[in-house]
C-alpha cells in the first residue's frame, strides 16, 4: 500500500507536504518550549521532530530529480511555519508586562482593572501635554487580548506597550499565579 502511494507522483507530493507541515510545526513548538525554559517538553518534542525530518528529507533526496517533490517540501515548510505560529498563539505560554499611559489622569482606571483581577502598579507621569496616569500590569499571555480590550473600553485613547516577561519574583501577583 505505502509503496503504491510512494510510486504515485501525487501521493508522494501529498506525503512530503504533510510530513514537512508536521515537522516544521513541531520545530516551532520545540523552539517555544526551549525559549520558555520547558526543557523536558522540548527534548521530547525534538525526538519526534527529528524522526519526521529524516523521513521527509530522505523521501526528497531519494527522488531529487523530480522538482515537484522539492516544491512540495518547500510549500510544506511554509505551511508548517504558519501552522506553528497559529499553534503558538493558541498555547500563549508565559507572561507579558503591559505599560499603559492614559490620555487623561483618571484615578479610577487602576481600581477597575484590579476589580477584574489584574495586578496594577500605577503612578503619575508627565507627558508633553501634562499629567498622565502610568500603569504597569503583569498578565498571562492567555489574558492579553482581554486586558487590551478592557483598557480600550476604559480609555479609548490609552497608549499601550507590552513586552514578554522572562521572570518575576515576589509581590501580589505571584501569590495568585501559584494558586
Amino acid at each position: 500500500m505505502l509503496n503504491t502511494i510512494l510510486e504515485n507522483a501525487v501521493g508522494m507530493i501529498v506525503i512530503i507536504l504533510v510530513i514537512n507541515i508536521i515537522y516544521v510545526t513541531l520545530f516551532t513548538i520545540r523552539m517555544i518550549f526551549t525559549l520558555k525554559g520547558q526543557r523536558y517538553f522540548a527534548a521530547t518534542v525534538s525526538i519526534i521532530e527529528v524522526i519526521i525530518y529524516i523521513v521527509g528529507l530522505g523521501l526528497v533526496l531519494d527522488n531529487l530529480g523530480q522538482i515537484h517533490n522539492l516544491i512540495a517540501y518547500a510549500i510544506g515548510y511554509a505551511i508548517g511555519v504558519l501552522v506553528g505560529m497559529k499553534l503558538e498563539e493558541k498555547l500563549a505560554l508565559g507572561y507579558i508586562t503591559v505599560n499603559v499611559i492614559t490620555k487623561e489622569y483618571e484615578p479610577d482606571i487602576p481600581n477597575a482593572l484590579r476589580d477584574k483581577g489584574y495586578g496594577v502598579t500605577n503612578w503619575v507621569a508627565y507627558g508633553r501635554e501634562g499629567e498622565r496616569l502610568m500603569m504597569e500590569i503583569l498578565t498571562s499571555r492567555k489574558s492579553e487580548a482581554a486586558l487590551y480590550k478592557t483598557v480600550k473600553d476604559l480609555d479609548p485613547h490609552a497608549f499601550i506597550i507590552s513586552h514578554e516577561t522572562k521572570a518575576f519574583f515576589g509581590g501580589f501577583w505571584v501569590k495568585g499565579v501559584r494558586r
